[in-house]
């Protein structure tokens, strides 16, 4: 068995793991490179494998940095199935052609300044049309059933509590009468977070790989995290007089705000909110979220109940077209616009940042990872001016980070779902970190008396 680490190595994006066996050839993950023109490049560069040798793919969840390139995988070849959970299955059908229409977007604006860029990166990595091609090859699951995609692999989802539909995949291996056991971590959410349930228990693996976006660090408790979001919120809109700007990942993040501020509505921390969620790739992502309430918590069941009863004590409204969302930019006080792209390199959220950034009575609210070299990470590392649409910003707004809403586990919470493990894995891979984070979770793993390492981008692991 041979298992190549294509992306998500000491980096969080890029999530692609190649595995062979003497029978089958397959990948877990197949997700896009995030963070600028340098990732972009690395999309259209060819695969380290040719598509039509890949027999399935296992996808942890609907997530652009895990999904991203199916489209470029069906496009060059790939005629196999890619196995996920129904509700990332039902994602999938939103962010992907939502992910080839920003691309299409963003080529032909990059097309009208042809003479500063070379040919090749003015084209989208795949087209609307291909992205709908791909998920004809879409194969839901159910969590906890088991799935044989080959007579020499059988593997199950388990819920991991990052996203909705995400999950650990466990799998077992069958090659020269030997039986091999890995687990794939995918993304793990952090425990008593709001919506979703914990994630999984998982008991014994021979080989596992193990994500640490957070792993050198810890969250905010909850009540501190909404603490500093009651007060943002309310300083911005009452004493400044300013908007709430935030950046917000269309699936998972989204979701989770609107919970929080009903939640809050409803204990009395905010009044009479008016609220925009200009994404209509969020819009949907939240309706098919209310499809799947089976995957909720108990609070989370408990506050749609109340939410159903008293909807009217917030303002909610889900913008639909280009107008819409441009009337957004009159708005000079006393809303709340959550929009995509959650890092700010795509979508409707550099409008309202170009609107909103050099206006010192509003707060730009960071509420989730922001990877090296994007232009939400460069909000947050202070920078006094950004370029939005090849215009220069000066950054006069309040950039205001909560930490504590992550949907990844912190480095506690990683720690304690690996001594869940009733048996040592015989080799822990590390990735989906940053080089800083990884190495710290490594240690800490090694600690445990585990054996683990930092596989490189392009490293082989033979068993």
């Amino acid at each position: 068995m041979r298992l190549t680490f294509l992306g998500a190595a000491h980096e969080v994006t890029g999530s692609c793991y190649l595995v062979e066996t003497d029978r089958v050839k397959f990948l877990v993950d197949c997700g896009m490179f995030q963070g600028g023109r340098i990732a972009e490049r690395r999309n259209r560069m060819p695969f380290h494998f040719a598509p039509r040798d890949i027999a399935f793919v296992l996808l942890t969840h609907a997530h652009i940095d895990h999904s991203g390139l199916l489209p470029k995988l069906v496009a060059e070849g790939f005629k196999g199935q890619v196995y996920t959970t129904a509700a990332t299955a039902d994602l999938i059908g939103v962010l992907l052609p939502d992910s080839a229409h920003i691309q299409e977007a963003e080529a032909e604006r990059a097309q009208r300044h042809q003479h500063t860029r070379r040919r090749e990166d003015t084209q989208p990595v795949y087209t609307t049309q291909q992205a709908l091609a791909c998920l004809e090859q879409i194969a839901p699951q159910q969590y906890d059933a088991e799935l044989s995609p080959h007579p020499a692999v059988r593997c199950t989802f388990r819920e991991a509590g990052h996203i909705l539909g995400s999950a650990i995949i466990e799998v077992w291996l069958e090659e020269n009468a030997k039986r091999t056991k890995l687990v794939f971590s995918g993304d793990l959410g952090q425990p008593g977070r709001p919506i979703l349930r914990d994630p999984a228990i998982i008991e014994e693996a021979d080989l596992l790989l193990v994500e640490s976006t957070y792993g050198d660090r810890l969250h905010k408790d909850m009540e501190s995290t909404v603490e500093e979001l009651v007060h943002a919120v309310n300083d911005t809109l009452h004493r400044k007089k300013g908007n709430v700007i935030i950046p917000s990942f269309a699936v998972g993040r989204t979701q989770e705000l609107l919970y929080l501020f009903n939640e809050l509505t409803r204990q009395g921390r905010f009044h009479n909110l008016n609220i925009y969620v200009d994404s209509p790739m969020a819009t949907e992502a939240t309706r098919i979220t209310m499809r799947h309430m089976e995957l909720f918590d108990e609070e989370a069941i408990d506050l749609e109940a109340w939410r159903a009863k008293h909807g009217d004590q917030i303002n909610l409204n889900f913008t639909a077209s280009a107008l819409e969302s441009m009337a957004l930019n009159e708005i000079r006080s006393g809303s709340v616009i959550i929009s995509a792209s959650g890092m700010c390199d795509a979508g409707r959220i550099k409008h309202h940042l170009r609107h909103n950034l050099g206006r010192r009575e509003n707060t730009i609210l960071i509420t989730g990872f922001q990877a090296q070299g994007s232009l939400g990470r460069r909000l947050v590392d202070g920078a006094k001016t950004v370029r939005i649409f090849g215009e220069e910003i000066p950054v006069r707004a309040e950039i205001y980070t909560i930490g504590g809403l992550s949907a990844h586990a912190d480095q506690a919470a990683l720690l304690h779902w690996l001594r869940q493990f009733r048996r040592v894995p015989r080799h822990t891979f590390v990735v989906h970190g940053e080089t800083s984070a990884s190495e710290t979770l490594k240690g800490h793993i090694e600690k445990m008396g585990w054996a683990a390492s930092l596989p490189m981008l392009g490293e082989v692991f033979k068993n």
